[in-house]
């Protein structure tokens, strides 16, 4: 009697130590626990820990509730002022209600994705090639919202969208090259502009400083000659004062006082002397010719 009472605990003990590890499941801390009873959803969302289902009549299915990060594959569009590109993103997103994301999508991560393929593709036809390049903080927030928007039906939230590169064709990226380079060349110029605007009216002020006092402009003069002796060249430059040419250049031209010289008249050619001069016929007495 005592050896079947014994034999029956323990066979009830091994059928419930059964029973246990068959109904028991182990929630962990990042995940939580959807319950479906005969097909239906049966009370509230498990929490982690150890919960306990009734078999083949429960089925509890974990969903993980940690921030999972899609890699958005590059897609490749036209922008608003015709230019082709190629962008690709990440988007950061995690679920906050296990029920919705199990109920009301199928898979929610392929659902998230080709949601952002399609937003990326929208995003980047409505907008500028220098607003992808330069103004992505802008374009993440439009993008998070066309993402973000039917998630929330599907028990999801985006926390965060970010445009990782945006590709462009080799002539293009020629054309930008040769923009920058004008646009730093034009800075350039304007700079050595603004520079020699400065250098000229600080030498006008020196000149205008030194005309008073010749000796400051004769030191200034050695100083220049001492410097570029200091070079150790073989050959040295001796500038010269401009005020000395200026007088070189007076003492070359002619005064004004003196009258430029009359330039004398040729004079007439000598008749050549013949042997015998024309002479008229003297008249004769009686009026008639004189005989010959």
């Amino acid at each position: 009697m005592v050896e079947d009472l014994v034999v029956t605990l323990a066979a009830a003990g091994s059928a419930g130590v059964v029973y246990l590890a068959m109904a028991a499941r182990v929630v962990k801390q990042y995940e939580r626990g959807v319950l479906f009873r005969l097909g239906r959803v049966a009370g509230e969302v498990r929490p982690p820990g150890l919960n306990l289902i009734i078999p083949f009549v429960d089925r509890l299915q974990k969903v993980n509730m940690q921030i999972v990060t899609l890699p958005i594959p590059a897609q490749e569009g036209i922008t608003r002022d015709n230019v082709t590109v190629r962008v690709d993103a990440v988007v950061y997103f995690r679920v906050v209600d296990a029920s919705s994301a199990l109920i009301k999508v199928e898979d929610y991560k392929f659902a998230v994705s080709q949601m952002a393929q399609t937003s990326l593709r929208s995003i980047i036809g409505k907008s500028d090639l220098d607003d992808l390049l330069s103004n992505r903080e802008k374009l993440n927030q439009g993008l998070e919202l066309m993402i973000d928007s039917p998630a929330v039906g599907w028990g999801i939230q985006v926390d965060r969208v970010e445009i990782k590169d945006v590709s462009l064709p080799d002539t293009m990226k020629r054309s930008m090259a040769r923009q920058a380079e004008a646009d730093r060349e034009r800075r350039a110029r304007i700079i050595n502009a603004d520079a020699e605007l400065q250098a000229s009216k600080k030498l006008a002020e020196a000149a205008q400083q030194m005309s008073g006092t010749p000796a400051a402009l004769q030191l200034r003069l050695l100083q220049t000659v001492m410097a570029v002796a200091a070079e150790k060249n073989s050959t040295l430059v001796l500038p010269i004062p401009v005020e000395l040419l200026h007088f070189l250049e007076r003492g070359g031209q002619p005064s004004l006082t003196e009258k430029p010289e009359k330039p004398e008249k040729p004079e007439k050619p000598e008749k050549p002397e013949t042997g015998e001069q024309d002479r008229e016929p003297a008249a004769h007495t009686d009026g008639g010719p004189h005989p010959g």
